[in-house]
Order: structure tokens, then sequence, then C-alpha cells
């Protein structure tokens, strides 16, 4: 039953794949598939992290196959909350989607695609091997690049093009390292790994390979100076793609580094890490100073993309447990509020009639007082205005930067901070104060009440998830907490997946462990 458990990401969206392809030619039987789809994978998910938060990691071996030799599933605090964060993002999207996605879109086989993103978000998220994150990243990859290319538009190729082109070269760099990481130690499961990385005499080699792990994960999180791809693509599909995209993709990649960097790449902490903080402060200011010297709504929010995972990097780099909670605390926050953005800029590019330049928007406040409010949310969170969730996570890293002296780091984050705020400032008086330029913007009230209703639903949702992790931080705390927990002290991690301490060594049995020409015998 708990393999089941462990096992449901993946098969709940494949499921709902399957079922909308079969109604190919049925849009709306597709839409309440996408939807029912969408709220089965929720609780399971909710199911799954109460089950690892009661009983422990959990690792269940497909096929029947022990580890390290068959395909493994693990659910830790991370991976099931990641899970269950990516669970609501899908539900709130595919209710959005009921307003925004036109019928060409859905005949080019949104709703299935759509699902086949969430396979490959939620495979990424509990693999227990580099092969499957490897073979779940091209899911991703596959269904987005449809994503990105739906409605045929001249712009939405030249993203889709961009952002191919960019990931290919970051799936070579990705097969390379997995190829050179299985030949020095003959496995790539995980908890594996972590056994016998640091067995490898030639630590040089190893580090090499870390850092084309970086670059491979780097180009899919969008860090300096592999960001370019993301300006240029995110702001062209659809809003609905744009928000699943802002709020998830990246993050994916973040992710892996957050697994590879606290268990298996953990020798030379020194360079890898150190590595990881310089890139982490250059991608905060850079996108940072992006976001402000752009004039379009999407664009700068697409840089702002790029800036907030610079923090997250910046928690990874530090290594400490308060550091690392803070990157988990800002995973969960940064997913809910850049989503929502998205989305709120959609709706306020539905009623500008098509125009995203927030210089010529203007009177958004009376034309759509709610919306206007919705939206503060985000945008203060997004600041970091106490007490919304933005303020605690950017608490927790900068008091983690601070308590090991890294005043540089703490600079650039404060730095970033500050341009954010201007940012929200400026797009707040241009949007929301001053009076339409044009001297007319359409209400909410234009439209239809069912597409109002799909429209604002999934922003008030994600706005007071927003407001209560502002006002009762403990519970995600405690959460981040457990997961910093189970990072940094991998032992039950490794036991989870190959079993008791006493039975590892037998598992391992004699074989050697390459390091070109410099094995070692575990």
């Amino acid at each position: 039953m708990i393999g089941w458990l462990v096992a449901s990401p993946i098969l709940v969206p494949l499921s709902t794949a399957a079922l909308c392809a079969l109604f190919w030619h049925r849009p709306a039987v597709q839409r309440l598939l996408s939807l029912a789809g969408s709220a089965i994978l929720l609780v399971l998910a909710a199911l799954l992290l109460r089950q690892v938060m009661a009983h422990g990691i959990q690792a269940a071996q497909m096929g029947g196959w022990a580890a390290p030799f068959g395909i493994t599933l693990v659910a830790d605090p991370l991976s099931a909350l990641m899970v269950l964060v990516s669970a609501i993002m899908a539900l709130a999207v595919a209710v959005y989607a009921l307003g925004d996605i036109d019928p060409v879109r859905e005949r080019g086989g949104y709703h299935t695609v759509f699902q086949v993103l969430m396979v490959g978000v939620c495979g990424s998220f509990i693999t227990g091997d580099l092969f499957n994150l490897y073979v779940w990243f091209e899911v991703m990859l596959i269904s987005s690049f449809v994503l990105l290319s739906l409605g045929g538009t001249k712009e939405q190729i030249d993203g889709a093009l961009k952002y191919a082109g960019i990931n290919l070269i970051a799936t070579a760099c990705f097969l390379l390292a997995v190829a050179l990481l299985y030949g020095i130690t003959g496995t790539l499961n995980m908890a594996d790994l972590a056994i016998r990385v640091p067995m490898v005499e030639n630590k040089g080699l190893v580090t090499t390979i870390a850092v084309l792990f970086i670059i491979a994960f780097g180009m899919k999180a969008a860090v300096f100076p592999l960001f370019f791809w993301l300006p240029a693509a995110y702001h062209t599909p659809s809003v609905a793609v744009q928000a699943i995209f802002a709020g998830l993709l990246t993050k994916v990649g973040v992710y892996a580094l957050l697994r590879c960097f606290t268990l298996i790449f953990i020798g030379d902490t020194e360079w890898t890490h150190g590595m990881l903080l310089w890139i982490a402060g250059a991608t905060m200011v850079v996108g940072a100073l992006g976001s402000l010297a752009v004039r379009d709504l999407r664009r700068a929010l697409s840089w702002q993309v790029v800036a907030h995972i610079g923090y997250m990097i910046m928690g990874l780099a530090l290594y400490t447990p308060l550091a690392i909670a803070g990157t988990v605390f800002y995973l969960v926050h940064d997913i809910v509020v850049k989503t929502n953005l998205f989305l709120g800029a959609g709706v306020v590019r539905r009623l500008s009639g098509g125009d995203t330049s927030y210089r010529s928007l203007g009177g958004l406040f009376t034309a759509a007082p709610v919306l206007c409010i919705v939206l503060f949310v985000p945008l203060a969170s997004l600041a970091g205005f106490p007490p919304l969730s933005g303020f605690w996570s950017k608490l927790m890293l900068v008091r983690a930067g601070l308590a090991v002296d890294n005043w540089a780091i703490v600079a650039a984050a404060l730095v970033t901070g500050l341009l954010t705020f201007w940012l929200v400032g400026r797009l707040w008086a241009e949007m929301i104060w001053k009076e339409n330029p044009a001297g007319k913007l359409a209400g909410t009230v234009a439209l239809t009440g069912g597409t109002r209703l799909t429209l604002l639903a999934p922003l008030v949702l994600l706005s007071a998830i927003t407001v209560t992790i502002g006002l009762n931080a403990e519970p995600l705390m405690r959460l981040a907490d457990a997961a910093a927990s189970s990072l940094i002290d991998t032992d039950a991690y490794v036991e989870a997946v190959l079993g008791a301490p006493s039975t590892i060594p037998t598992m391992l049995g004699s074989a050697e462990v390459d390091g070109m020409g410099e094995g070692v015998t575990p």
C-alpha cells in the first residue's frame, strides 16, 4: 500500500493524461478530467506528506528489485512537501485554464500535455536515482516545449526554440555527468552514491563531475550566467502555461541541486559550495536589475523568477541547517507567489486588451478593485513585506548568512530585496494609482460570470495561502526544519533506501569503486 502511495504522484497525472488523450476531440471532458486528476493528486500528495512526517522516509522499490539495482522512488520531507505544493499549483492552474485556454490550444492537446508535464515534475521530486531523474527531466522538456509552442505564433516558436536549445545543452551536460559518475562508482542510485562517492580516491574527478552537474542543473534553474533563455521564453505562451513554468520548472532545477549537493557531492564543499555562493549572489543582483530594465509586466516578472532563484541557491551554498531550512521555506513561498503573480498578470492583460506594458496600463484600481487587493498580497510578499511569507524566508536566509559572517552574500540579498521593493513600488504606482493613459480599461465586470470566477478564484486561493504562511509560519518552518535535517544528516535517507546499516556493506559486496585508475574497495 505504501508503495502505491509513493508512486501516486506519477501514476495519477499519467492516468489523467491517458484519459484526456482518449477524449482528444471532446475538450469539455478533458477539462473535467484535468480538474479531477489535479484534485486527486492534491489529496494523495497530502496523504503522502502526512505519512512521511508520521512514519519517516518512505521508499518503494519498483518491480520488486532491491536497491540499488532497481528503480527506487523515495518520499522524504523535502520531496513530499514539493509534491504537495506542486499539486496545489496544478489544481490552481487547471481551474484558471478553464477561462484562459482557447479552443485552438485545447484541440492541440493542452490538457493532455499539461498532465504529462506534471508527471515529469512529480517524478523528478520522488525519484531515487540519477538516471530516472534524467528521464523525468526529458519528460518535462518535451512537454514544456509543446506547451510553449501551442498557438503557433512567431513569438512562441522563437521562445520555444531558445528554450529547447539551451535545455538540450543542459541535457547533454547532465547525461555526460551521469555517465562519468557511473563510470567511477558503478551505480546511479542516490543513496548508494552517498556511500560510494566518498570512497573514490580521484577527488579532482569527482569535483569535475560535480561542476558538470552544477552546469546542467544551473541551466534548468536559470542561474547566472545560464539564465538568458528564461526572460526570452517565459512571456510567450498562454498565461496558464507561464504560471506553471514560473512556479515549478526552475524549482525542479533547484531541487536537483539541493538533492545532489547535500547527499552526493559534499566532499569538497569549499570549492563546490563556494562556487554556488558566487553564482547565488550574481543571480540575485542581475535578475533584480533585469526586472527594472524592462517595462513589460510579464518580462519584469520573468526576471524576478531569476532573481529569487538566487536566494534559494544562497541557502544551499551556505550549507548550514538554518540556511537549508531557509531554502526549503523559500521554495514553497516562491512557488506560490510566482504562480500567483503570473496568473494575476494574465488577468491584467485580459483587462487591458492584450497590452502588458505597465506604463500604458494605469487605472486598474478603478476598473478592478478586488483584483488589485488580491494582487497586493503576492507583490508585497515578493518584496518581503512583514508578516507575509516573503519576509520570513528572507529573514531566515539573512540570519543564516550573518551566522557564518558571510557579509558579501547578505549584502547581495539585501540589495536584491531593495531592488525588488523598487520594482513593486513602480508597478503599483504605474498600474494601480495613476489614471489610464488611454482613458479606458475594461473592468472585471466585462468578463462573464463563469470566466471571472475561474480567473479570480485561483488568485484568491494562492493569496490566502501566502497570508496564512505569513501569519502562521510555524507549521511550514517545522516542515522546513525536518527537510533540512534529512538533507544534512543523510543516514536516514540511505537506510530507508538500502536497508539497515548492517546490511549495506553486504549489498555493496567487494565491487570496486573505479576512480579512473585509482579504485578503492569498500
